[in-house]
């Protein structure tokens, strides 16, 4: 018997999947590809511009769309209360940061991490966590209607489950996506990497795009 928690992230994500099958049919009718193959990032042509969004970074700044120009970034969302899919994503994460270092830092790719649990994961909770797994990792969260907004713009879903029956109130749990959105040097939704996920294959995909994209 699923639960209403179940049945809310099942809704989401069946809303999202139809959202995300209607671009992919978009984009199908579109121009070939212009960026290079890839063999773990999915890459959709034309990409698609994103609606404003404002995020809290962990260093208190905020997170708007032309902060992430420049850049191809990798968009995971998670919580730091997460016992399995986040910290296995960060650590696969962080060995695919390890082989793209010596690409300059001015356009070296980025791995933005966004907690969708801002009730219990504040900015220097989320900084903290990011950073145990790669010092470049990039943290940030916001109220729960401006994450919605955000996560949907990615075709991603999330949704608070309810503790288990008898356990503290402020034990509960996220159910969250586990694919990863592809933004380009543009701040526009490019692509997706789903699991499970190979950090060498990712790694070689976004040194390819880099270069591609480099001026």
């Amino acid at each position: 018997m699923f639960n209403r928690s179940t049945v809310i992230i099942l809704i989401a994500a069946l809303a999202a999947g139809l959202g995300l099958f209607a671009s992919q049919r978009y984009f199908a009718d579109q121009p070939a590809p212009s960026w290079p193959q890839t063999s773990a990032v999915r890459l959709f042509d034309p990409p698609r511009v994103l609606p404003d969004f404002s995020l809290r970074q962990a260093d208190g700044t905020q997170l708007v769309p032309g902060e992430l120009k420049g850049h191809w970034t990798l968009v995971f969302l998670g919580f730091t209360h997460c016992p399995d899919v986040c910290p296995l994503t960060l650590t696969q994460m962080s060995q695919a940061q390890r082989q793209w270092e010596s690409i300059p830092e001015s356009i070296r790719p980025r791995v933005l991490f966004v907690s969708v649990d801002p009730e219990r994961d504040s900015p220097d909770r989320i900084g903290e966590y990011a950073h145990a797994f790669h010092k470049d990792t990039l943290a940030a969260t916001a109220d729960i209607p401006a994450l919605e907004n955000f996560a949907r713009s990615l075709s991603l879903v999330f949704a608070k489950a309810p503790p288990e029956e008898g356990a503290p109130v402020d034990q509960y749990s996220v159910d969250h996506s586990a694919t990863m959105a592809v933004l380009d040097p543009q701040g526009r939704m490019s692509g997706l990497i789903q699991p499970p996920f190979d950090p060498a294959a990712i790694a070689a995909d976004m040194a390819v795009l880099t270069a591609a994209s480099a001026p």
